[in-house]
């Protein structure tokens, strides 16, 4: 690759369609695959609460076995779940996929589905994405609440884990609380990667403070580049190093009516990426079977042609696509104890 800056392509499977009946999984692994061959950073799922079928999360560990490389990325209600709950599905996963899952964070907002759980009524959203915020912290410290040598699995003596590498989280949130530790042991990945779709002004100080990827939709390159700097203020203001940001510009996409096809949209990918407005694109395929074939074969091997985007994946997870250090377990550097 010539570009001094990588550029990172993912994509959406389920294209607003929400969630799938088991029939859809053949279809689902297909469309992975098709993606994989292309060496696509991650493919994401969308999701809604209550809605019939199968979620997000499981329609994703089934196809986790049929593919080797790219990352999988459900998206995940964290309003009427509980984060304990939630954070070891993630962590599943992560070991199902062997390091290659991240979660998109999602709330649920409305009236009906708060009335589907009868727990408490919708809170305004700025209180859901500070929840949300809470939860992506508390599950970060349940990931790390095993240590990565935690596990013995000695036959002889009967030790599955050294109990002193286990660790009390003692979390207390807004709305919930969490003392752990996890009942999964630590992630490939140590956390797995987050994700939020930053385009609501709502969901931006979450994402800015807790997410490793960033979600934007822009109708200009100066738009997406000011949204861009505007996370990375923000990262900066928690603590954070923005370069351990990634921000991706959503794009929905036609490839039957947009002018110039495939090679305009590789023009428009090139052009905002090298001029630094976006870290990459998230394509939303208007219809996954055709969209995401053309793209793949057509869009990318423009990208290729120009030195833009790799042949081929250069590691094995997610993070490793996405140029994301493994972070070390809080627990470990501290020194704590059981």
């Amino acid at each position: 690759m010539t570009s001094t800056r990588p550029l990172h392509l993912a994509a959406e499977l389920a294209a607003g369609s929400g969630r799938a009946g088991p029939e859809t999984a053949a279809r689902t692994a297909a469309l992975a695959r098709i993606a994989e061959a292309a060496a696509l950073d991650f493919l994401t799922h969308d999701d809604s609460f209550g809605g019939p079928g199968l979620d997000a999360l499981a329609v994703l560990a089934r196809i986790a076995p049929e593919t080797r490389s790219v990352g999988l990325v459900p998206t995940v209600t964290t309003t009427h779940t509980e984060p304990f709950h939630v954070q070891a599905a993630v962590a599943t996963l992560d070991w199902v996929s062997r390091g290659r899952a991240g979660w998109r964070i999602a709330v649920s907002p409305t009236g009906a589905e708060a009335r589907l759980v009868g727990r408490r009524p919708a809170p305004p959203v700025a209180e859901l994405w500070q929840e949300a915020g809470e939860v992506a912290e508390v599950s970060r410290k349940l990931w790390d609440s095993w240590e990565d040598d935690a596990e013995i699995r000695d036959v002889a003596t009967g030790r599955f884990v050294d109990r002193r590498k286990l660790h009390h989280v003692d979390f207390q949130g807004a709305t919930f609380s969490v003392r752990g530790p996890s009942i999964v042991p630590r992630p490939p990945q140590g956390h797995p990667v987050t994700v939020v779709d930053a385009t609501r002004p709502a969901a931006r100080d979450t994402a800015a403070h807790h997410t490793d990827v960033a979600l934007i939709r822009a109708t200009s390159a100066e738009e997406a580049a000011a949204l861009r700097a505007e996370l990375h203020q923000g990262a900066r203001a928690h603590g954070r190093d923005p370069g351990q940001l990634r921000v991706l510009l959503s794009l929905t996409v036609d490839l039957d009516a947009y002018e110039g096809g495939a090679g305009a949209l590789a023009e428009l990918i090139a052009g905002w990426h090298g001029g630094g407005a976006v870290d990459g694109f998230h394509l939303v395929p208007v219809v996954p079977e055709r969209d995401l074939e053309r793209f793949a074969s057509e869009t990318v091997a423009r990208l290729r042609e120009r030195g833009l985007f790799r042949t081929d994946y250069e590691g094995t997870t997610l993070r490793d696509h996405l140029g994301l250090a493994r972070p070390v377990s809080q627990y470990a550097t501290a020194g704590a104890t059981a």
